[in-house]
């Protein structure tokens, strides 16, 4: 799909100062950023660079002294425009676990089983993405909504703040356990039973239960860096 102005936009970049070749400023490194696609946000010149831009595009923007990131350099610019949703193939879960409706912009909302939890971690695929595979010690960029198992309701969410999250897999060992060897683009029902640490996602007021992750896969980076 297209860019839509005033939308947010996922991007990975790569800025060189055009006379030495040196690094100026990149994200692969550390994990994409979230900017609306306006000029204000952008600056003018990354603005015009992405309008009409599909995603999934890789873009290369050269700017004069005084308009780039360089600032009084010349600078050569790469940009990816990744996605803000899992993208792959769907895959049909067994029965069991809670059902999984997407609106139209990708927000999940879960359908509770009224049936008492799984007691081990489940990490089951909905949509499998061809992205590199995940290791328990990267630093992940993702969309996700936190649910409590027992009434469906969300406690937790990105959508809702408007902007993916980035964070080591380390900080979270039911992440780090149930994302990992995952392709980045995949969708994944994450049941996670009260024995385990939620770290940076924990909720205090689901301590003691068992909660839900619906978690989109956006990107990677490798070390655990954040």
């Amino acid at each position: 799909p297209e860019l839509r102005d005033g939308e947010p936009v996922l991007l990975n970049y790569w800025v060189e100062n055009a006379r030495t070749a040196t690094v100026v400023a990149e994200s692969y490194s550390a994990s994409p950023v979230t900017r609306e696609l306006t000029p204000a946000a952008l600056g003018a010149d990354l603005y015009r660079t992405l309008s009409g831009a599909r995603i999934g595009a890789r873009l290369l923007q050269v700017s004069p002294p005084g308009t780039g990131a360089g600032n009084d350099v010349p600078t050569v610019t790469v940009v990816d425009v990744l996605s803000l949703r899992a993208t792959g193939q769907r895959v049909d879960p067994p029965q069991g676990l809670p059902t999984v409706k997407l609106a139209a912009d990708g927000a999940p909302t879960l359908t509770p089983t009224g049936t008492d939890p799984p007691t081990s971690l489940v990490a089951q695929p909905l949509i499998r993405g061809s992205g590199r595979q995940v290791a328990r010690s990267d630093t992940v960029t993702v969309q996700y909504v936190g649910f409590s198992w027992k009434t469906g309701e969300a406690f937790d969410s990105t959508w809702s703040r408007g902007s993916p999250s980035s964070f080591s897999l380390v900080d979270v060992p039911a992440w780090a356990a149930g994302l990992a060897d995952q392709p980045v683009g995949s969708q994944l029902l994450l049941v996670v039973p009260p024995t385990y640490a939620l770290g940076a996602t924990q909720s205090q007021e689901l301590s003691g239960q068992t909660v839900v992750f619906v978690v989109d896969i956006l990107a990677v980076a490798a070390g655990g860096s954040s």
